[in-house]
């Protein structure tokens, strides 16, 4: 194996879109089906949860929720915290409501107007704000996961190391100690120490070794509560996988009680698995709301 430092050996590895050329057509079959979704579900777009240009979320609701409230799904997309929109990810949704599940889709400001320290500050606001107005939209803030790709799948796997009474107290919220049942993380980076050595994303991320010490919860200790469900595509690389076994390691099996890779699923098709009623991580995530 080449040196974890050798740029161009971590370019190979993390560059997802040379890794995968037809990453085009995912792009384009997500926005059609997003913007369908969009078209003919029932949703609330844009709310606001925080003052950032981009601190708004989508709202999908559900009509089979049972009495007292839906558990609540949160989706973070990817995009290596510098592209993509939560307007892409709105297909995530409805596999979701006709579970009885209300999900929420948060955007984020991207890299490099912001950093990703920012961004992760970003997702707790997220975070505060459902729990906080789930029960006005039917959904009970008692049961609340959340799940994310890529670089969303990082902020999942901090979210759940968040210090959540702080975040309520500059809230003016009495927020519980975790909020969040559980995540699931689909390929995420939980190391980003690599990260720092790799060309194509330097001049976004502008990552310094301070930086990759405070975002990097693969060395956090591990959460007193919320379970890690950490996945990721079998086609993907070396690194990815990697990263995906990392965290279970570092956090022990009671922290992170799934650790699994998707066969012949690639970077992008992994989220075919999430949105397939019959996919391990539709079931995943159905565990974590308690609906499974």
């Amino acid at each position: 194996m080449r040196p974890r430092t050798d740029p161009a050996w971590l370019e190979a590895q993390y560059n997802n879109r040379a890794l995968v050329p037809e990453h085009p057509q995912f792009f384009a079959r997500w926005a059609e089906a997003s913007a369908l979704v969009r078209a003919q579900a029932r949703c609330v777009l844009d709310l606001r949860y925080g003052d950032a240009p981009k601190s708004t979320l989508d709202l999908f609701p559900t009509d089979a929720a049972a009495a007292g409230g839906a558990p609540v799904l949160i989706f973070i997309h990817g995009g290596y915290w510098r592209s993509l929109d939560k307007s892409d990810f709105s297909f995530v949704a409805p596999s979701f409501t006709a579970d009885g599940a209300l999900v929420v889709v948060p955007n984020y400001d991207l890299c490099p107007a912001v950093s990703v320290e920012d961004i992760a500050l970003q997702m707790t606001e997220a975070v505060a704000w459902t729990w906080q107005h789930a029960a006005e939209h039917g959904g009970d803030p008692q049961r609340i996961a959340v799940a994310g790709h890529s670089a969303g799948g990082h902020l999942v796997a901090m979210l759940l190391s968040c210090r959540w009474k702080d975040v309520g107290a500059q809230r003016g919220l009495e927020m519980p100690a975790q909020p969040l049942a559980g995540g699931l993380s689909i390929s995420g980076l939980y190391d980003l120490e690599p990260l720092r050595h790799v060309p194509f994303l330097q001049a976004d991320l502008r990552l310094t070794p301070l930086q990759v010490a405070r975002l990097s919860p693969a060395f956090f200790p591990r959460p007193k509560a919320g379970k890690l469900y950490t996945t990721v595509g079998l086609d993907e690389s070396s690194e990815f996988l990697r990263q995906n076994t990392l965290i279970r390691d570092v956090w022990g099996p009671t922290a992170v009680p799934v650790c699994e890779t998707v066969p012949g699923k690639n970077h992008f098709s992994v989220l075919e698995s999430l949105v397939d009623p019959q996919g391990r991580l539709h079931d995943l995530a159905l565990r974590l709301l308690g609906l499974r």
